[in-house]
């Protein structure tokens, strides 16, 4: 049998767990929106700053989607390592899902639309990441 490690054991008390996949999740998030901002047409947190509400919803339909993915792992997982690994997996098909959409709108171009506040747009941005990162939380909770 594994003994467990001594990160383990320490995690296994809440006075050290709470801060501890709080951080690696924020850490985590930041490295998300990250690479969303990589694959994106528009400059995501400068169309914010000057008010494109469209811009907005996107973002905060793939941080929640991205957050929720991330609550499912580690509600679901032995350890930090194993909950950041499915998490991780989780936000690339989170990825692969916002690319999907752009790619399966041939009518027009999802980012552009975006970038020129194309409020509907953004709204149907938002409700695939929130909706999906249900199907995914589900899926890497799977045992």
């Amino acid at each position: 049998m594994n003994e467990p490690s001594s990160i383990d054991r320490l995690l296994s008390h809440p006075a050290v767990a709470i801060p501890a996949y709080f951080s690696v999740g924020i850490l985590m998030l930041i490295i998300c929106l990250y690479c969303f901002e990589r694959v994106t047409k528009y400059e995501c947190w400068q169309e914010i700053r000057k008010g494109n509400i469209a811009v907005a919803m996107a973002t905060g339909g793939k941080i929640f989607g991205i957050c929720n993915i991330f609550r499912f792992s580690i509600q679901t997982k032995d350890s930090i390592y194993e909950s950041m690994l499915w998490a991780g997996g989780g936000f690339l098909l989170l990825l692969a899902a916002y690319l999907l959409f752009e790619f399966v709108t041939p009518v027009f171009r999802i980012d552009e639309e975006i970038g020129k506040d194309n409020r509907a747009v953004g709204l149907i941005s938002l409700l695939l990441s929130v909706s999906l990162s249900y199907i995914i939380g589900a899926a890497v909770t799977l045992d």
